[in-house]
């Protein structure tokens, strides 16, 4: 995955801006101009508004649509990312076709049919033994 990103630096986060510049806390992966990580960092948790993941912008009914990595998250001593997008530059998620759709359901319905006996199971077939449990019980 190639990582390009905005240009502009990200949004300042004033109780985080405090707890540097009041208290003298350094926080290693706070950098909202982008200079230490190349791309403004904030801390788990602490993503400025308008800025979300993929997951949360899926969860709006959203994709991040082509545009570039605004920001990112990181945690676990930076082993952990989660980058973000822009909400007001995303766009709505695409819909599966009606053909697409019964593509899936064909497909699903392949994996809980059972080669040996025929049977279509609430399940989906094990892959480890190829058959039902009733047709793997039944040796």
């Amino acid at each position: 995955m190639q990582l390009s990103h905005a240009q502009t630096p990200g949004p300042r986060v004033p109780d985080l801006d405090a707890a540097i510049f009041k208290r003298g806390i350094y926080l290693p992966f706070y950098d909202p101009t982008g200079d230490r990580h190349g791309i403004p960092t904030y801390p788990y948790h602490w993503a400025p508004a308008g800025l979300l993941t993929r997951r949360q912008l899926r969860a709006l009914g959203l994709r991040p649509g082509g545009q570039p990595i605004a920001a990112q998250i990181l945690w676990r001593r930076g082993k952990r990312v989660a980058y973000l997008y822009h909400q007001h530059q995303a766009l709505p998620k695409r819909t599966a076709t009606p053909a697409q759709l019964d593509a899936i359901a064909r497909a699903l319905r392949a994996r809980r049919t059972c080669p040996t006996c025929g049977a279509e199971k609430p399940y989906y077939i094990p892959r480890r033994t190829g058959e039902c449990n009733d047709c793997t019980d039944g040796r």
